[in-house]
């Protein structure tokens, strides 16, 4: 959150959490309700997403450290797009949806801020699916068929 002035990250860390969760855990499911977001601070997140007839879940992509989990809570119905669970111990900032959607109401520079940011994060990740299909479609030899 260092790309915000100090007085905007005190507002956001002031309603805060700090949580760990162990190798393993569940942190949400897909469609389920998305009322917060996290921020890592060390250790891996798998997102996944549920295919029928598929067990465990396919998966989307790890996230690590530095990184954003969770954007659903911006935007309405408010439901986890994918699923996410903890690869390795996790350990987080937290951040309520609720409290963070009314500090960006009462102080619209940080809202656009972080709405900034996190299109910038949606946008990244999309590449990444992107260049993962091309990878997964492409034709690995060259020439006519």
């Amino acid at each position: 959150m260092d790309f915000l002035p100090l007085v905007q990250r005190e507002r956001l860390l002031a309603v805060a959490l700090d949580v760990a969760f162990p190798a393993g855990a569940r942190l949400f499911d897909e469609g389920g309700e998305a009322d917060r977001f996290w921020l890592l601070r060390s250790g891996e997140v798998a997102l996944d997403i549920c295919v029928p007839g598929r067990h465990p879940e396919a998966l989307v992509e790890t996230l690590g450290a530095g990184q954003l989990l969770g954007w659903s809570w911006i935007r309405p119905p408010y439901r986890w797009d994918l699923g996410a669970r903890a690869v390795t111990a996790v350990e987080a900032v937290e951040f309520p949806a609720g409290d963070i959607l009314a500090l960006c109401a009462a102080d619209p520079e940080l809202g656009y801020a972080l709405m900034r940011r996190f299109t910038a994060v949606v946008a990244e990740r999309l590449q990444g699916t992107r260049i993962r299909l091309l990878d997964l479609y492409a034709p690995h030899a060259s020439g006519p068929p």
